[in-house]
């Protein structure tokens, strides 16, 4: 893939995101463990483009948020994400996807990936999340966002 192909993939995502979001609100009330789900995808992906920016870790991986507070942070992760990858893909920054981002996990472990395999890694990531969330709802019954991909091309959410 390419970074053009990447901003498609996260205008998805946030397209999937704001869904989720809008499904929430519309419930009410939602089981804590979706709301808490929601805030760690949310707060991933802040923290994998800090790990791609080199920037210190700037808030916990499962932070107890409320649906404004990750309204706001889907906003900025959004813009975040938009602003990197066009300047990846426009060649306004150095790097490619191919170069190597050096990090420590949440176990103190040292690793090294690749930024394809990061900016994939947050997007499946949020996917399977997203999911355990419409489990959740869809137990609780409640009715949960519809963000299969091909509904987003159809309907015109994602170019």
């Amino acid at each position: 893939m390419h970074a053009k192909d990447f901003l498609r993939m996260f205008a998805y995502d946030d397209w999937a995101n704001r869904e989720c979001l809008a499904a929430m609100r519309a419930a009410n009330s939602v089981p804590a463990d979706a709301l808490g789900r929601m805030a760690h995808i949310l707060s991933a992906q802040k923290l994998w483009l800090e790990r791609i920016l080199k920037q210190p870790q700037s808030m916990p991986v499962w932070p107890s948020s409320t649906l404004d507070e990750c309204a706001a942070l889907a906003d900025e992760m959004s813009s975040a994400w938009r602003n990197y990858l066009a300047r990846l893909a426009n060649q306004f920054a150095p790097g490619s996807l191919d170069d190597k981002v050096e990090y420590r996990n949440s176990k103190g472990e040292l690793w090294s990936s690749r930024v394809e395999d990061i900016l994939t890694h947050v997007l499946f990531h949020s996917t399977y999340h997203r999911g355990q969330i419409a489990l959740q709802m869809r137990a609780s019954g409640m009715e949960p966002a519809y963000t299969d991909f091909i509904h987003a091309v159809r309907q015109g959410f994602v170019e």
